[in-house]
Parts: C-alpha cells; sequence; structure tokens
C-alpha cells in the first residue's frame, strides 16, 4: 500500500485529532477527520477509507460501537484504536472486534506511522489473498461485460470504462455490480445481497443497514456512468433489482 491511502480520523478532542491528521498529511497520506462515531458512521457510508485510526472513548457513539458497524458493512478496512483509558478488558474486547492494533494516547509519531504501515500492508496482504481467490472461483465465469452504450466491465481488475472515464471498484462493490449485470431484472433482496456479497447471514432488520451504504457508494462512483447507475433500482421493502436498459 502506498502513501495515497485513505486514512479517517475519529476523535472528539480538536487538538488530537489534528495532530493526528497533520502527521499522516505530512506523510502523504490523504486524510480526512470527524469528531464522533455517528459522523464516522455518516463519513464511511459515502466514501473509500483504508484505515481508521479511533478514539475508544467518545460522547454518544463509542469507538467499540464504530468498529461492530465497519465489521458489518466494511470489512476490508483496517482500524487502529486508540485510547487514553487503557485497560485489560478494553484491550480484549478490541481484539474481539477485529481491531488490529491498539495504541495508548499519547502515541509518539513514529509510533502512529508505524502501526499504519502495518496496518496497510496487513490489508494490501489480506486484499490480494481475497481476490486471488476470487479469480480462481471465477475462472469459469466471463472476466469482461460489454454494456449496450460501449460501456465496459472488468470484473477480474474491477473497473468501469466508460468513453474516457475509468472507474475503480473495491472487491464487495465488484461483487456486487456483478451479481445485477449477470441478472438483469431479478429482484434480489437485502438479505440474499449481503450474503452474496459479503458472504455471511444476516437478520431481516439488520440487512438493508448494511447493504445501502454499499449500494451508495457504488452508485456514487458510477454517478458518470449514468447507463450503469440508473439501472440499480431499489424495490421499495423487498431490496434492488438491475434493471433493462
Amino acid at each position: 500500500m502506498t502513501a495515497k491511502a485513505n486514512i479517517l480520523v475519529v476523535d472528539d478532542e480538536p487538538i488530537e485529532r489534528q495532530t493526528l491528521s497533520e502527521i499522516l498529511r505530512l506523510e502523504g497520506y490523504h486524510v480526512a477527520a470527524v469528531a464522533n462515531g455517528e459522523a464516522a458512521v455518516d463519513y464511511l457510508r459515502l466514501n473509500t477509507i483504508d484505515l481508521i485510526l479511533l478514539d475508544l472513548r467518545m460522547p454518544g457513539m463509542s469507538g467499540l460501537d464504530v468498529i461492530k458497524v465497519v465489521n458489518r458493512t466494511l470489512p476490508e478496512v483496517e482500524i487502529i484504536l486508540f485510547t487514553a483509558h487503557g485497560s485489560m478488558e478494553s484491550a480484549i474486547e478490541a481484539l474481539r472486534n477485529r481491531v488490529q492494533d491498539y495504541l495508548l494516547k499519547p502515541a509518539s509519531p513514529s509510533q502512529i506511522l508505524d502501526s499504519v504501515a502495518r496496518g496497510l500492508a496487513r490489508r494490501m496482504d489480506r486484499m490480494q489473498s481475497k481476490e486471488s481467490q476470487e479469480i480462481t472461483s471465477d475462472t469459469n465465469l466471463h472476466a469482461i461485460v460489454a454494456m449496450g452504450d460501449g460501456t465496459m466491465i472488468d470484473f477480474g481488475r474491477r473497473l468501469v470504462r466508460s468513453g474516457s472515464q475509468t472507474v475503480f471498484l473495491t472487491p464487495a462493490e465488484g461483487r456486487l455490480l456483478r451479481i445485477f449485470a449477470e441478472n438483469i431484472g431479478k429482484v434480489f433482496t437485502h438479505r440474499e445481497l449481503v450474503l452474496l456479497v459479503q458472504g455471511y447471514s444476516t437478520s431481516q432488520q439488520e440487512a438493508p443497514e448494511i447493504l445501502r451504504p454499499l449500494v451508495s457508494r457504488l452508485r456514487q462512483k458510477l454517478a458518470g456512468v449514468p447507463g450503469l447507475m440508473r439501472r440499480i433500482v431499489s424495490v421499495r421493502g423487498t431490496g434492488y433489482v438491475f434493471e433493462n436498459e
């Protein structure tokens, strides 16, 4: 992972938030910062993030609450947890929730950057392994689909080309678009799509909350390819369908 990775800083302390952001920007990372857990979840619904630096204790939605949402909706995102109130109990809880690093405040710039570098390296290894498995499992399926309006979807490389525009997709976005493109006109429930895209089963109540941010990000990326974006249609009370042109 290069220093062009996208990082989200979540901390309710303004000085801490600014300091962390400046350390990361000086290293060449793209950095966004928000002041609480609710704002973090809202930001993640509409933006692509590789790694989150997350404060454990915040008013309202805690760091662990944010982690649970991220684990359900964006399992590919790396998480580093910060806390000024370290304890064995909080460390164990963090590890149970897929947190790969756990730093005590105040952490030095070198500690922060080392942790971020390790986290991004882990993310790259995980993504490459997953991509290799997907390619192997998809050997009998067409990797490239040409749409009627001249748009080309390359599922092997997870990209969409339309005219001079190229849109790159995350693994989850690529899986979702592939399901749609190979099942034109079929209505999928939220639960079906969560199982097909994320690989796990969830309740009828939870499934829409897990799926909507992913669909929103995919639509946002395809905003410049209206021939695709407009075809992803919500079916009220049920799920989604990829309509014919």
